[in-house]
């Protein structure tokens, strides 16, 4: 158990102590930033509790956002399930990936189930923002931070999937830890590479040449969360040569907000690049 997963051995340890004692609580929240295993772990530690080796179990639930959300009429579902006994083992377990994406009813929906689980069932909450959890739920869950793996863990990794690449420097350092941060990193550098230069050549160059050098972003939907992310880094990163750059986080985490609550895509990236330019370009603000 655990094996194959990389860092945190004071988390698996715990776990397996949990484990051999017999002593597993009936709720759990994993947390620590996005791509370091926890979901890794909280499948492994599930088919542990119910004595399965079987990557498919009809005890074993998986609740996942969808658009972004997970919605109250999903969390209905799983209460009404999660009153019926186990099929093939004498547990089940339910493990909330994204957990901090459920809505407000959703998580007030999940207390009532967190505030008198069945004796059979452990439900196992994942995320990356605890502080998006409500404090009543947190306070019924036995809490799990996991750390951001060592660079010598993602650098092994890395080079053992892609072993014929030379690994950059700059994707370790900005991975911050994080081997699924890496990974999109390194598989597409090209379209990372190009938001550096967004950002750096905004301070001197034409609005109409920003919005051009950025038409990766408006077809990286799919990834745009990392890519603002991203973005957030290397503004950290270049606000240490120039303090305009600081503003850029706070106008990358607002269309963070904007994007969260449904805002037209086109018109958040559209915002962002012109506030980006606006605040840090040399000519606008000698003028």
């Amino acid at each position: 158990m655990f094996e194959n997963i990389l860092g945190n051995e004071k988390n698996k340890k715990e776990l397996k102590k949990m484990l051999e004692l017999n002593k597993i609580s009936h709720s759990y929240i994993f947390w620590g930033i996005e791509g370091i295993g926890k979901k890794l772990v909280a499948y492994e530690f599930a088919k542990e509790i119910l004595g399965s080796n079987t990557d498919v179990n009809p005890d074993l639930t998986i609740i996942e956002e969808e658009d972004g959300k997970i919605k109250i009429d999903r969390i209905r579902e799983m209460q009404k399930t999660v009153l019926e006994k186990p099929i093939k083992s004498s547990k089940k377990v339910y493990i909330i990936d994204d957990a901090d994406k459920m809505t407000k009813e959703a998580q007030n929906c999940l207390l009532k189930t967190l505030e008198e689980p069945p004796e059979y069932a452990t439900i196992i909450l994942i995320c990356s923002n605890v502080d998006g959890v409500l404090g009543t739920i947190k306070s019924r869950c036995t809490r799990i931070h996991f750390d951001s793996l060592d660079a010598e863990d993602v650098i092994n990794y890395l080079k053992k999937k892609y072993p014929q690449v030379e690994i950059s420097e700059k994707i370790i350092t900005l991975s911050q830890g994080s081997i699924g941060k890496a990974e999109i990193l390194f598989e597409k550098q090209s379209v990372y590479e190009n938001l550096e230069k967004i950002l750096k050549k905004a301070k001197d160059r034409d609005l109409i040449d920003i919005v051009q050098m950025a038409e990766e972003i408006y077809k990286s939907k799919e990834e745009i969360n990392s890519i603002l992310e991203y973005m957030n880094v290397l503004a950290l990163k270049l606000s240490k040569e120039d303090i305009k750059y600081i503003k850029c986080i706070e106008i990358i985490e607002d269309t963070k907000k904007r994007l969260r609550a449904n805002s037209n895509y086109d018109m958040c990236i559209d915002n962002m690049i012109f506030n980006i330019w606006e605040e840090v370009n040399e000519k606008n603000n000698r003028s």
